[in-house]
């Protein structure tokens, strides 16, 4: 018997069909040669062989929906800079142990190995939903939403002079360090919104705060995004049905979005605002499911 493991499978099979197919994917997106090598992490004369056919592919791989639509979502958000690299192995990695497990890639490992079909074998290897998945998902999730905000004609003038952020926590999160957000906050320059860093976590010490406060309050939100104070806006918000719910001046914010959330009990996608008091600027948050959803929500106001 010749000893064949299923990694084998997965160098000599899977990887070359699969980078084949996000090259070309790239290239149709108007990558260039050097752009697909460095987004695929291989020479140029790789992805040239892959562009003329002389790397070998497998069929059945090739012909995998979920293949086919990983290879379309990894393109889009390399194209988009919504997908790191990271991301991009991550998703690799989750789809190929999902393919081990009794799957398409076990098949071809029997069919390489016919002795294995004769024994019960499990192929459970990795989870998927793993925790470093989730993180890039979410650090994804905050960039669209970010995208989507600062793509918008206006959103400058929707800026508070303490400055606006965007937001999204993990499924389980437990504190600040737990929601990734926009390092310091997005600040109105001549009209337009500069962002000043890469989407992080741990570096939103209020908005963070406060999303963790409503969420603590029974809300089943995960993004958040706050705008400037304005009655105009807040009519506009009521108007298109969203709950407004006022929160008490004179406490810590975070607890006063709590307890405003607590006893109005909204349904997402939801905002909260307070009005000016002695050293504090009147504020908005706009609450949603996640990120997109709660910059959406802000964008309609344009």
């Amino acid at each position: 018997m010749t000893m064949k493991f299923i990694e084998e499978i997965v160098v000599e099979e899977f990887l070359p069909t699969f980078r084949s197919m996000l090259a070309e994917e790239l290239r149709d997106r108007g990558f260039t040669q050097h752009e697909v090598a460095d987004a695929l992490g291989v020479s140029q004369s790789a992805v040239s062989k892959y562009a003329h056919g002389d790397v070998a592919t497998n069929d059945r791989i090739m012909a995998d929906d979920r293949v086919q639509s990983l290879v379309e979502r990894i393109g889009e958000g390399l194209s988009t800079g919504d997908v790191t690299s990271v991301q991009a192995l991550v998703e690799a990695e989750v789809l190929i142990r999902r393919l081990e497990d009794g799957d398409l890639l076990a098949e071809l490992h029997e069919e390489a190995m016919p002795e294995l079909a004769e024994v019960d074998v499990e192929y459970a290897i990795h989870d998927p939903e793993g925790a470093l998945r989730t993180t890039e998902q979410v650090l994804s999730s905050v960039r669209r939403g970010l995208r989507t905000l600062t793509n918008a004609s206006g959103f400058a003038g929707l800026i508070p002079a303490v400055g606006s952020n965007v937001a999204e926590c993990l499924p389980g999160a437990a504190g600040v360090d737990d929601v990734a957000a926009v390092p310091g906050r997005l600040v109105d320059v001549k009209g337009r919104a500069t962002v000043p860093g890469e989407v992080e976590f741990g570096v939103s010490d209020h908005l963070a705060s406060v999303l963790l406060a409503a969420r603590e309050a029974g809300a089943d939100v995960r993004g958040a995004v706050n705008i400037r104070y304005d009655e105009e806006l807040l009519a506009a918000l009521s108007e298109s049905g969203y709950p407004v719910v006022e929160i008490e001046t004179g406490t810590a914010t975070p607890e006063a979005v709590h307890d405003a959330v607590e006893r109005a009990d909204p349904s997402a996608p939801f905002a909260c605002y307070h009005t000016a008091e002695v050293g504090v600027e009147p504020i908005i948050y706009v609450f949603g499911a996640d990120a997109p959803e709660a910059a959406r929500v802000v964008r309609e106001l344009l």
